[in-house]
């Protein structure tokens, strides 16, 4: 090799070359996901028999899933169960049943009812959210949990993913069920991807979709089996694929179980944050079972910037009401 060509500068890479560079790599990866997903779509009807097996056999016995639950207990579940496990629910859950069999029960109380029943459930916006949606329900549909999904959207607080949740698992109808467990599952069985992106998207969406038992009975069965698989043994941490039904099928342990390659997963602290104050201060309130004067609610936290952000952020989230200057009580 001569001096000249130790010395030779590499050739610049046009712009244009760059981007056919750039364009040609990821259709070779969306051709390479088609082609994985177009293989677990064909084999789909073995998939449902091997999942749906698992389930029967292995599916935990909770009060929202007895054939006599009915629609709202459905409902009522799918906003307690939001970003929260189900040991945590479950007296909750069961109480609140108990008090509240029906929405025109709910709708009867003042929300600040519902608010004080959440108790420590977290994120009590739901209990208010809740409550909207019964009061709707009340009112607009006789009493009568909506079975449409249309109309089920329609609700105060429902979104797709719980609408979809009450039409398939209380009336059995066929929709694609998308939570963070089965976008879990199917991240990892079709993809080849320890986790999905952190928002929905839409080829997760066309993934389920494809996937979805055609006979909506079977559908609506396969939506919560996937669901439990995710929630029992395809895990966040520390997966149990040696339990797994479809491990043989699963294209991220073939791959190896590569580690995410995402943007890091983040856990939620709690302590020392606004959410933590607000808690302090909703407990206050709701044990009071009266207006509460500023007092005692600047009894539970020292510092005072801090506290009335989140005693703010309270009313302005409509979970607590000012009465007077000074004194609070729960909404209504």
């Amino acid at each position: 090799m001569n001096e000249s060509t130790v010395n030779q500068s590499p050739p610049r890479r046009s712009p244009v070359g760059t981007r056919a560079v750039n364009t040609a790599a990821v259709n070779t990866r969306a051709a390479h996901d088609s082609a994985v997903q177009d293989a677990a779509v064909q084999d789909a009807a073995a998939l449902h028999r091997t999942v749906l097996a698992w389930y029967a056999a292995n599916a935990r016995e909770l009060p929202w899933r007895e054939p006599d639950a009915g629609a709202w207990a459905v409902m009522v579940s799918e906003f307690m169960l939001q970003q929260t496990p189900v040991k945590r629910v479950l007296p909750m859950y069961r109480a609140w049943m108990e008090r509240w069999p029906t929405p025109a029960a709910l709708a009867a109380e003042p929300a600040g009812e519902a608010v004080r029943a959440w108790g420590r459930l977290g994120y009590p916006r739901r209990a208010l959210r809740l409550h909207a949606a019964a009061t709707a329900i009340t009112e607009q549909h006789d009493g009568v949990v909506p079975a449409d999904h249309a109309a089920l959207l329609a609700l105060p607080g429902v979104g797709d993913y719980t609408a979809a949740a009450v039409a398939s698992f209380a009336y059995r109808r066929r929709h694609t069920v998308l939570d963070t467990n089965v976008r879990r599952v199917l991240a990892r069985l079709v993809d080849g991807r320890e986790f999905p992106p952190t928002a929905p998207s839409a080829a997760e969406r066309r993934t389920a979709t494809a996937l979805l038992p055609e006979q909506p009975e079977t559908a609506a069965t396969w939506a919560v089996a996937v669901m439990e698989l995710g929630a029992l043994v395809c895990v966040a941490r520390s997966p149990d694929c040696g339990r797994c039904p479809v491990a043989a099928d699963c294209a991220w342990l073939q791959a190896g179980r590569p580690a995410h390659d995402g943007p890091p997963r983040k856990g939620q602290t709690y302590a020392g944050t606004d959410r933590q104050v607000r808690g302090k201060l909703l407990a206050v309130l709701r044990e009071a079972h009266a207006e509460v004067p500023q007092a005692a609610l600047d009894a539970v936290w020292p510092d005072q910037v801090q506290r009335a952000r989140a005693l703010d952020g309270l009313v302005a989230d409509g979970l607590v009401e000012p009465v007077a200057p000074g004194v609070y009580r729960l909404p209504g």
